[in-house]
C-alpha cells in the first residue's frame, strides 16, 4: 500500500510504501485492555484510616442477670457510652455503622489493587492494531475527524516539519492540506456537566491530530498552542496516544522517518 509524501507546502513530492504494521487486524478488545491499563497505573490508591470510627470506650453488656447487664432495658443491643462519661453522652451508641459518629460499614480499603495487568505481546498487538486504525477513513471520522478533503490515510509528510517552532507556521501546514474544518472543530469547548465544574475541569475539549516524530526539533513548542494537538517520538508510541479513550481512529501524522523506523519495529 502507497501513500503519499507531502512537503510543508502541503504538494504531494513523493510515495512511500507503508510498513506491514499497517495491515494489522483492528482489534477493539485489545485496545481497550492496553488503554485500561495504562490509566490504571495512573490511579493513586487511596482508603480509610482503619481505626476510623473506633477509637471510643464505648461497649456493651451482655450478661443477663447481672448488676451492669444492659440487657432489658428497651433499647437496641450496641456498644454504648456509660460509666464515667458526661451525662448527655450517657448510653450514646457508637462504633456501629448505624451509630452517630460509628465506622463505615465498608469503607474504601487502601490495599486494594487498581493496577490492571496486560500482557506484553497484548500491548505490543494493541499498539500495532491502533496504528492500523490510522489508515482506515470511517474509523477516523466516527471518532468525529473532519477529514472529508483528504483521501489517503495515515498523513505522511518530510521531515523538515521536525523544525516547526512557531504555532502559526504549524496551522499553516495543517490548513494546507486540507485540514481547515479539523482545525475549527477542535476550537470548540463544552461546559462539562457534574461536579467536575468544580474540580479544575470545567470544560470538555476535543482531540485533534497526533504528531508521530523521531527527534524533536521545536514541533512540540509549536503543536502545544493548539487545542487537542500532541505530538509524540515514534519509541514513546502507545496505545492511549493513538486511540484516546480506548476509540481507535485519531487522526494521525507521521514524518517519512517514523514510516521507515516503523518497518524495523518489532514492537
Amino acid at each position: 500500500m502507497k501513500v503519499d509524501i507531502f512537503d510543508l507546502s502541503g504538494n504531494a513530492v513523493e510515495k512511500i510504501d507503508l510498513p506491514k504494521v499497517f495491515e494489522t487486524p483492528v482489534r477493539e478488545d485489545l485496545i481497550l485492555r492496553a488503554v485500561l491499563s495504562t490509566l490504571s497505573k495512573k490511579r493513586q490508591p487511596y482508603g480509610a484510616d482503619v481505626l476510623a470510627g473506633l477509637r471510643t470506650s464505648a461497649h456493651y453488656h451482655g450478661s443477663r442477670h447481672h448488676r451492669y447487664s444492659m440487657m432489658n432495658r428497651e433499647m437496641a443491643r450496641m456498644p454504648r457510652l456509660h460509666g464515667k462519661t458526661v451525662p448527655f453522652l450517657y448510653f450514646q451508641a457508637r462504633m456501629v455503622p448505624q451509630a452517630v459518629k460509628g465506622r463505615e460499614a465498608h469503607p474504601p480499603k487502601a490495599e486494594k489493587i487498581w493496577i490492571q495487568r496486560i500482557n506484553d505481546k497484548e500491548r505490543k498487538l494493541a499498539i500495532k492494531s491502533a496504528i492500523a486504525a490510522s489508515t482506515s477513513k470511517d474509523l477516523i471520522m466516527k471518532r468525529g475527524h473532519r477529514v472529508n478533503e483528504l483521501k489517503s490515510f495515515p498523513i505522511v509528510v518530510e521531515n523538515n516539519i521536525q523544525e516547526i517552532s512557531k504555532t502559526k507556521q504549524l496551522m499553516e501546514f495543517l490548513k494546507k492540506i486540507g485540514l481547515e474544518k479539523e482545525l475549527e472543530r477542535i476550537k470548540e469547548k463544552k461546559i462539562r456537566a457534574g461536579k467536575g465544574k468544580r474540580r479544575g475541569r470545567r470544560y470538555r475539549k476535543k482531540v485533534g491530530p497526533l504528531f508521530v516524530i523521531t527527534e524533536d526539533k521545536g514541533i512540540s513548542r509549536a503543536a502545544k498552542n493548539i487545542t487537542g494537538c500532541d505530538v509524540i517520538r515514534i519509541d514513546n508510541i502507545s496505545a492511549e496516544c493513538l486511540a484516546p479513550g480506548a476509540v481507535p481512529g485519531r487522526l494521525t501524522i507521521f514524518t517519512k522517518s517514523s514510516i521507515e523506523k516503523l518497518g524495523d519495529w518489532k514492537g
